[in-house]
């Protein structure tokens, strides 16, 4: 006697790239939980991925290997012309800032006395912790010796530790961070504000996995399960947000090579 079966395929697994701006462990700690939960309200399978710096994160974007991916305000206006990205979703109620941060016990008061000094940063193309610091750097004629490191967590180690006069970074990983290392830092100074990352989608997203998968992200601050998975991340919440966010970033007009 034959037996036949019929397998019925579920819904087919979406990957999110996160931009590495932590240690890969760290980033799965916090951003894990939280997608399953995002998952399970929206009934799309999603899977984290991250890469091991943030040059390796802008190869990736660049190959269009992760479906959907959180990246930087200046990676998604060179991401969204090739390999397509579309931004849906964005951090609510927040403005990026970039931040310089020295050692509490530094005697430096003013960026000016950073002239000469080795200043850290997670990569070139990080827009808030690099771009934006090195942008006032240039603009006030101070002249650094730029050190890239691989994360945010690895510039502000790196500047509790010594081993640089001072480091860029942003609020929201300064917050997360371990607090026997950011008891170790003061901000020095700060950038203006712009929009804050992009979470974009790969063309090849069916529209209809996008919209359960956004819809589930805005809806995460309407109650405390939500709240709590936000909270690690110093979210707020997520909003939907729309390509023409991020204009104000394209008026920059920043010519910083990525994804190489």
């Amino acid at each position: 006697m034959a037996f036949c079966s019929t397998v019925v395929a579920g819904p087919p697994t979406i990957t999110i790239g996160i931009v590495p701006q932590q240690s890969a462990t760290e980033l799965a700690h916090v951003w894990i939980p939280l997608l399953q939960e995002v998952a399970a309200r929206s009934g799309v399978p999603l899977s984290f991925r991250t890469a091991a710096n943030i040059p390796t994160f802008e190869e990736r974007l660049g190959r269009g290997e992760y479906d959907l991916a959180y990246m930087n305000p200046y990676h998604y206006t060179v991401f969204s012309r090739a390999p397509g990205y579309q931004a849906f979703a964005k951090e609510k109620d927040r403005r990026l800032v970039g931040i310089i941060v020295v050692a509490k016990s530094s005697a430096i008061t003013g960026i000016g006395q950073l002239a000469g000094k080795s200043v850290a940063f997670p990569a070139p193309g990080a827009f808030a912790a690099s771009i934006l610091p090195r942008a006032e750097f240039s603009r006030l004629a101070i002249p650094i010796q730029a050190q890239y490191v691989s994360s945010h967590d690895s510039v502000y180690l790196g500047v509790a530790q010594g081993l640089f006069a001072a480091g860029g970074g942003i609020r929201r990983t300064l917050e997360s961070l371990d607090p026997e290392v950011s008891s170790r830092l003061r901000v020095l100074s700060t950038t203006p504000s712009y929009v804050p990352h992009a979470f974009a989608a790969h063309p090849r997203v069916s529209a209809e996995s996008l919209k359960k998968v956004t819809l589930a992200m805005a809806n995460l601050d309407q109650d405390e399960t939500g709240r709590r998975l936000l909270a690690p991340l110093s979210f707020k919440g997520i909003e939907v947000a729309k390509d023409a966010d991020w204009d104000e970033i394209r008026r920059l007009n920043i010519h910083q090579v990525v994804g190489r």
